[in-house]
């Protein structure tokens, strides 16, 4: 990795954890040039001013997202051919994965954006717009292929089942950082598989 390319990756490292702990708007660009022992000149080379520093943490958060996401989908497919057993292994393997997270998840950089989004221009509420929905096309292909094998046994829009989702993984953060409870992002994770499970199960004739 080129020098200029470590730096912006510590200079993003930093940010984030920052960010996590305490917002965007508490978290200044001198105490980030601070605890990347850079000058502020060498911060803006690589991020013209806030904005660009937040599109930045977003993009970084959606290519990361998406390679987790991808390999539970790899790992699902491979211990079931069955499109539902397939939306059900992933959502345990998620929930494995947040359950072995020290302290718990520590928060999400979109989510935290979303929050403040008055602090932002119209490029990083686009970037928040973009991960959300690649987040909803994303459960929704896992849920639809479900659905085409076993019909839901009761209407419901998968657009809206997919965002239950993540909203249970966003709002379960939230509780669990609220009432110092790490392992309930992964058991409200499990309370939304057994409605799923319970949601394609045939129908009894």
């Amino acid at each position: 990795m080129a020098k200029g390319e470590v730096t912006r990756k510590r200079i993003l490292d930093i940010a984030q954890d920052a960010v996590l702990a305490k917002g965007f708007d508490a978290t200044s660009i001198d105490e980030i040039v601070a605890g990347a022992e850079i000058t502020k000149s060498g911060f803006f080379y690589h991020f013209r001013d806030k904005n660009a520093l937040a599109r930045a943490m977003i993009e970084r958060h959606i290519e990361f997202e998406d390679q987790l996401f991808d390999d539970l989908s790899h790992r699902a497919a491979e211990l079931a051919d069955d499109p539902l057993q397939r939306a059900l292994i992933w959502m345990k393997l998620l929930a494995e994965l947040l359950d072995d997270m020290p302290g718990g998840h520590p928060g999400c950089v979109v989510a935290t954006a979303v929050y403040q989004d008055r602090l932002f221009d119209q490029g990083v509420r686009e970037a928040n717009r973009r991960a959300v929905e690649g987040w909803r096309k994303r459960f929704r292909g896992m849920f639809a292929a479900a659905a085409a094998e076993y019909p839901p046994r009761e209407a419901v829009d998968l657009d809206d089942l997919a965002d239950a989702l993540c909203a249970i993984i966003e709002g379960a953060i939230m509780i669990s950082r609220a009432v110092g409870e790490p392992r309930v992002t992964a058991r409200q994770v499990m309370t939304l598989r057994s409605y799923v499970k319970l949601l394609f199960s045939p129908k009894v004739s």
